[in-house]
């Protein structure tokens, strides 16, 4: 059994993933928030099969330029998307933004390992898009950071080392060397092919990151099952409605009297925000 219940049905499929995948993202970057569900589904369905590599896609010279935008703009305007629920339009203009501190940070909690890089990615969006907080100040970091499950003081030192620096740097220099100009961007690599990865930019209908890797495997892949919706939030924690429909392949309705069930059960609690409503796994 995987976690929190998830059967792991992967185990007669292979065990070696000839796909690599370059994620690059902005934590800041509103597409790469609405695009997180299809990922998310993507790889509980195919993960067998490839590995996610996740980047940060930025320049110096990006934020700066980013710092001068949010003067000149009266809003900076997220676009609702229906995969994805959000407080709202975040108006970082009004916000004393320093992006590098928000990519900075990320790294720095990268160096607690992969899957607490992960959740400190996740809370930092959380805090940004659910409750328009500043992600870029150090409390907010901080506060993100003890969300996430990390040891805060290791992070908070991290935060200011050599090491996360490096860490970024070695990020942008791949962002250059790949050529990748937008975000989210998504570069396949087949590890038993000599030929050059295969670049994907923007946000698109899930069966099309289903055909690419079919392109790329040469063969029809098989889809792994969808764990049960217990099994689903107990594992991520905290997920909207919007979110688990399109990872399960159910209606928003369909998901939501499942829910209020469980919430009946003391199992789960709902969490309403402007647009949608996320669900905090308790038993």
């Amino acid at each position: 059994m995987g976690i929190c219940g998830i059967s792991d049905s992967r185990e007669q499929l292979p065990l070696k993933k000839p796909i690599e995948i370059y994620f690059f993202i902005d934590p800041l970057c509103h597409d790469c928030w609405t695009i997180e569900p299809i990922i998310k589904k993507f790889q509980i369905e195919y993960g067998h099969y490839f590995k996610v590599r996740i980047l940060l896609a930025g320049k110096l010279s990006y934020w700066n330029a980013f710092n001068r935008s949010l003067k000149k703009k009266n809003k900076h305007e997220t676009q609702l998307d229906p995969t994805m629920c959000c407080a709202g339009k975040v108006e970082l203009n009004k916000m004393d933004i320093n992006p590098y501190n928000a990519y900075i940070a990320v790294k720095a909690a990268e160096l607690q390992g992969p899957h607490a890089g992960l959740r400190f990615l996740r809370k930092l969006r959380e805090a940004l898009f659910l409750r328009k907080c500043n992600v870029t100040d150090e409390a907010i970091l901080k506060q993100c950071s003890k969300e996430a499950g990390l040891d805060v003081d290791i992070f908070l030192d991290d935060l200011h080392s050599k090491t996360a620096t490096k860490a970024l740097q070695c990020d942008i220099q791949t962002t250059s060397e790949m050529d990748v100009e937008s975000v989210p961007s998504l570069v396949f690599f087949n590890g038993n092919s000599e030929e050059a990865g295969i670049k994907i930019s923007g946000h698109y209908p899930y069966h099309i990151y289903v055909q690419l890797l079919e392109d790329m495997l040469g063969f029809t892949p098989e889809r792994a099952s969808h764990p049960n919706l217990e099994a689903f939030l107990c594992h991520y924690g905290f997920l909207a409605t919007s979110e688990i429909a399109t990872v399960l392949d159910k209606s928003p309705e369909e998901v939501e009297r499942s829910l209020k069930s469980l919430m009946l059960q003391q199992k789960v609690e709902a969490v309403p925000f402007k647009y949608g409503t996320f669900w905090k796994w308790i038993a």
